[in-house]
């Protein structure tokens, strides 16, 4: 029996004020002209990571950028793939401002699409990608409460302002500007202050932090 690993990415970022993530229509069979999560075969010779990262940048041109990666889970239900037997593993990605992409050789076009979007619409994703997308949507959330994750949607100083954005959107919910304050800044080792102050979203000037060395959130930031 034909058996295959491939990789399938979540790359998550916010457009617009909208949480998006990289979608590309197929350029072949199956599910030819369907949108689908970036991904493909991992080759002989390579890890999985070497080829989540390859597949990133071949896919959609998305090549040395601060990308947050990290793996998602395995899905390897018999039929999830017509051709064969495929057991696919997905990795959740996270980035801040990411540029247009790319499509590679085998799409025939790369997208940034609306989350919300992609998961009510009728036309569902190719293979099993409905339901990898909602796994890693539901990651990005939950690791928001408990990891400093947010700060991979923003730039390297940023103000608690844009981070509660971050949250917002990621959450899809309005947050208390004076409580969220409170928990970030009260967070040890969530935000270091730079010093440094910015007025780029009007107002009066707002001081700018950056990511700390916390690698968990105590107390978490709860939704």
């Amino acid at each position: 029996m034909a058996f295959a690993v491939t990789v399938d990415l979540v790359v998550l970022t916010i457009r617009e004020d909208e949480l998006c993530v990289l979608a590309v229509r197929r350029g072949g069979s199956p599910y030819r002209g369907r949108w689908a999560l970036p991904g493909g075969f991992v080759e002989e010779e390579e890890d999985l990571l070497g080829a989540a990262q390859r597949e990133l940048a071949e896919e959609t041109g998305l090549e040395g950028l601060a990308v947050h990666l990290e793996q998602l889970a395995t899905y390897g239900a018999p039929r999830r793939d017509p051709r064969m037997r495929v057991v696919s593993v997905a990795y959740l990605a996270l980035a801040a401002e990411l540029p247009e992409p790319a499509a590679g050789t085998d799409a025939a076009e790369a997208r940034w699409r609306p989350v919300a979007d992609l998961l009510s619409s009728p036309s569902r994703l190719a293979f099993d990608h409905d339901e990898i997308l909602a796994d890693g949507l539901e990651r990005a959330r939950a690791k928001l409460e408990y990891s400093p994750l947010a700060t991979a949607f923003c730039a390297d100083e940023f103000t608690v302002a844009e981070l509660r954005h971050v949250y917002e959107v990621v959450w899809g919910a309005e947050l208390d500007p004076r409580n969220f304050h409170r928990k970030v800044t009260g967070s040890p080792g969530f935000l270091v202050p730079t010093g440094r102050r910015t007025t780029r979203n009007a107002g009066r000037p707002a001081q700018l932090y950056r990511r700390g060395r916390a690698a968990l959130l105590n107390p978490p930031i709860s939704r």
